[in-house]
């Protein structure tokens, strides 16, 4: 390493300045969550472009637990791709994706009732009045499961305001 490249990366005014944007990024409240949570109608992977990071939508009903989906079963559908573990269950989807598909694109509900656009991880999810919901965080979960009539109604009072602020 250089030595020009060593003072850069000790430089503290670099240093300070990466912790705050970090910081901003995921203390709620300051608008780097938001600028960063906010993307998409429906959560999906940059990487891959596959909705709920390829998981199988329709296993969360089926089999009581997030599964992968395979390659060779895909389904194009709301701008993203979709996996699912068997061709039963990309039928199903294809038939009913508004039962299916997570519900507010995949982002956590509890901070949709917030006004958030927060991603939600295929990991932290729970099945409620027959609709798939996914969750940030663990907290978020247990608030969800600790009153769901609650934290839907304040998502779905919301909801318009903050996938007015997602990239079509």
């Amino acid at each position: 390493m250089t030595a020009a490249r060593r003072n850069r990366k000790a430089c503290p005014a670099r240093i300070f300045a990466g912790i705050l944007l970090a910081c901003a990024a995921v203390l709620p409240g300051t608008t780097g969550l938001r600028a960063a949570a906010t993307s998409e109608q429906v959560v999906l992977d940059r990487h891959t472009g596959l909705a709920i990071h390829g998981f199988d939508p329709v296993a969360y009903f089926t089999d009581a637990r997030p599964a992968v989906g395979r390659k060779q079963l895909e389904l194009s559908f709301a701008g993203v791709i979709w996996r699912f573990r068997n061709a039963g269950n990309r039928a199903a989807f294809a038939e009913h994706p508004d039962i299916y598909m997570p519900r507010f694109g995949g982002y956590d509900p509890v901070a949709v009732g917030r006004g958030v656009a927060t991603p939600g991880h295929p990991h932290l999810w729970l099945v409620a009045d027959d609709r798939l919901y996914l969750f940030h965080s663990l907290e978020a979960q247990s608030t969800f499961a600790a009153d769901p009539e609650q934290a839907i109604a304040a998502a779905q009072a919301r909801w318009a305001d903050v996938r007015n602020t997602l990239i079509p």
